[in-house]
């Protein structure tokens, strides 16, 4: 009777916005449920418009255009055809990529360096599924992207439809947000909630998913629907008519109602004065304080060079990772880059600023027992992951991690960092650094000294290049050496350390950042899921360039298993000729080796001149084993 009584509540409300009665007895209530359940209610008071031309897909395009969405990446499916029409005659880039998963690693690119949400878009059934890996990657590395989805038609559902499978049970654990729009008037304030959900809180992927008659003009919609114009003759027939004229009436109700399509405004977690005073405490406290940046750092509404004002203002050492590399320039006097493990072991504050105690940090291990540790970070899980097994918070503070530190050091005033703490960590990257130099000279036992190339290539990037980080033991050796420029200039996968995103990531990096060089720094292994990307930079004039580290293996994983277990099956690759499949793309191929060892550095400056002039650079690099990173493990 309770639920009863409910019902009847919400339905006189409804009605009442139409200046029905609302003294209704049980009996109407019930006639008003049959008819809000069949979706009759809602047409009594919107008409279909049945003339119109009009179709779901503009809908989609009006609030992603009102969202300051720039581009959509996709690929073509029949399922999405009037998203993609649509966005593209309201100028709403459209950029279709030759596998799915790769426009959803471009999304991600784009939230990333744009401070907006990406928006990738696939069709039904395998289009949704072969997304997957790159939607678990956004939610781990916490990127704001929305995934747009075909479905078959509402009526179709679960009776055999082409590519017509359960998506929602496929996202539910990977979004934050997950949601099929079934009525053509539910379009605006569906997205419009998912775009908020993807950038509030802890930022992360959200999936909408759009039957295809949600998307069709009333016209086309109404003939596959298969209403019998000439007059039913059978009970049984009318019947049929009249539920499906029913249902497609409710599909289009209200449809053209003009509706708000702007931005809701975001939740986004602050800290309290009570946690900013006390930080401040344990910073003035402090003899050997260290910083550990993590990715959530560089994102909105603080801009990174606000953030990045404010930690040299502060003057303490940081260790940075993840998006936040590049966030102090090339060379600062505060950042540390080597040895991270003794400063730890040594400082007596360590604040963790959107880094993580996970694997990375050896699950909190590598924090000292004897130091005082503050933490920040949006989300209460990472917040205090593993907390209870290996380290403990002196402070921890759920809150946007860039605006709880602004805010902190602008009510530090005359405090000054220990220079004498500052110069001993500098100096370990001196001594570090001058080390790695010299192995540069090391002769492999075959082919080139990838440390020789990457020390050059680190010599001849400019300014303003972005980084793309895409494999294993070569990009890993590059992460040494490499120096990202600036803020928002390194991309790699995140915790997930998911092989195949330089393809998409440099996507959407290039059309974030047209002016600037892109490089993805590939291992061999991880290039032969994207290569094929060479087409779509060339189609979209795009380009790229693409410094392969070819050692004919998956080295990462040889560096264990041979030792371990004397065999490298399954690691063993060849010296393929990846550069010829570059230029049959579209692209330049370039080849370095000991035959032109000593041309690196022109060869390099070679590929950048192609890159100004349109063509997309692939160099294949191919070089031998050192004992650089011995030891090191892959899980």
């Amino acid at each position: 009777m309770e639920n009863f009584e409910r019902l009847g509540s919400n339905l006189q409300k409804y009605v009442s916005q139409y200046g029905v009665p609302t003294g209704l007895t049980a009996a109407s209530l019930g006639v008003l449920f049959f008819l809000k359940k069949f979706g009759i209610l809602y047409q009594l008071f919107h008409k279909v418009d049945t003339n119109t031309k009009k179709h779901g897909g503009m809908l989609v395009a009006d609030v992603l255009k009102a969202h300051n969405v720039k581009q959509v990446f996709c690929l073509a499916g029949g399922h999405i055809s009037p998203i993609l029409v649509s966005c593209e005659d309201i100028g709403v880039r459209v950029v279709d990529t030759r596998h799915e998963v790769t426009a959803v690693f471009a999304a991600d690119a784009v939230a990333r360096m744009s401070g907006t949400v990406g928006v990738a878009a696939v069709t039904a059934g395998p289009g949704c599924t072969n997304t997957i890996t790159a939607v678990k990657n956004a939610q781990m590395a916490e990127s704001p992207v929305l995934l747009i989805g075909g479905a078959a038609a509402t009526l179709l559902k679960n009776r055999g439809a082409l590519q017509d499978i359960d998506q929602m049970s496929l996202f539910k654990p990977l979004c934050k947000f997950c949601a099929s729009v079934t009525r053509v008037r539910d379009i605006v304030p569906t997205l419009r909630k998912a775009l908020h959900a993807a950038q509030s809180g802890t930022p992360g992927p959200v999936f909408v998913e759009f039957p295809i008659d949600v998307l069709y003009p009333y016209s086309l919609v109404k003939k596959e629907v298969g209403i019998k114009e000439q007059g039913p003759t059978s009970l049984g027939q009318k019947v049929v008519n009249w539920y499906l004229g029913n249902h497609l009436a409710n599909l289009f109700a209200g449809a053209w109602q003009i509706r708000d399509t702007s931005p809701i405004p975001l939740d986004i977690p602050q800290a309290s004065q009570s946690q900013i005073q006390k930080c401040q405490e344990l910073i003035s406290r402090a003899k050997k304080p260290v910083v550990l940046v993590g990715s959530q750092a560089t994102l909105p509404p603080t801009p990174v060079e606000d953030f990045r004002k404010a930690l040299e203002t502060l003057g303490v050492p940081c260790f940075l990772g993840g998006m936040s590399r590049g966030l102090l320039g090339r060379r600062s006097e505060i950042q540390a880059r080597q040895r991270r493990r003794d400063a730890l072991k040594e400082a007596d504050l360590v604040i963790l600023a959107g880094a993580v105690c996970d694997f990375r940090l050896s699950y909190g291990r590598v924090l000292s027992r004897k130091s005082k540790i503050v933490c920040v970070n949006r989300d209460k899980t990472q917040l205090l992951k593993n907390s209870d097994m290996f380290w403990k918070p002196t402070l921890a503070v759920q809150s946007d991690v860039a605006s709880f530190i602004t805010s902190v050091v602008s009510g530090l005033k005359g405090y000054k960092c220990d220079p004498e703490w500052v110069s001993l960590l500098r100096s370990r990257d001196q001594e570090k650094e001058e080390a790695n130099l010299a192995k540069c000279e090391e002769v492999t036992d075959v082919h080139l000294n990838p440390l020789k190339v990457l020390h050059t290539l680190e010599d001849v990037l400019s300014d303003d290049a972005v980084l793309v980080a895409d494999g294993g033991d070569f990009v890993a050796t590059a992460a040494y050496v490499l120096r990202p420029r600036g803020p928002l200039r390194w991309l790699d996968p995140g915790a997930f350390g998911t092989l195949g995103v330089g393809g998409g990531f440099a996507l959407g990096a290039k059309l974030c950042r047209p002016e600037s060089d892109v490089w993805i720094i590939y291992g061999d292994g991880s290039l032969g899921y994207s290569l094929i990307e060479f087409d779509t930079y060339t189609r979209h004039k795009t380009p790229i360039l693409a410094l392969v580290g070819n050692d004919a293996s998956w080295q990462q994983i040889a560096r264990e298993q041979v030792p371990m277990f004397g065999s490298a099956v399954s690691c063993q690759l060849a010296f393929c000729d990846y550069e010829a499949s570059a230029e049959g793309l579209g692209g330049k191929g370039m080849r370095l080796d000991r035959t032109n060892e000593d041309e690196i550095e022109k060869v390099l400056r070679s590929a950048v001149e192609e890159s100004r002039k349109g063509k997309s650079v692939l160099i294949n690099t191919l070089i031998g084993k050192t004992n650089f990173r011995d030891g090191s493990l892959s899980v």
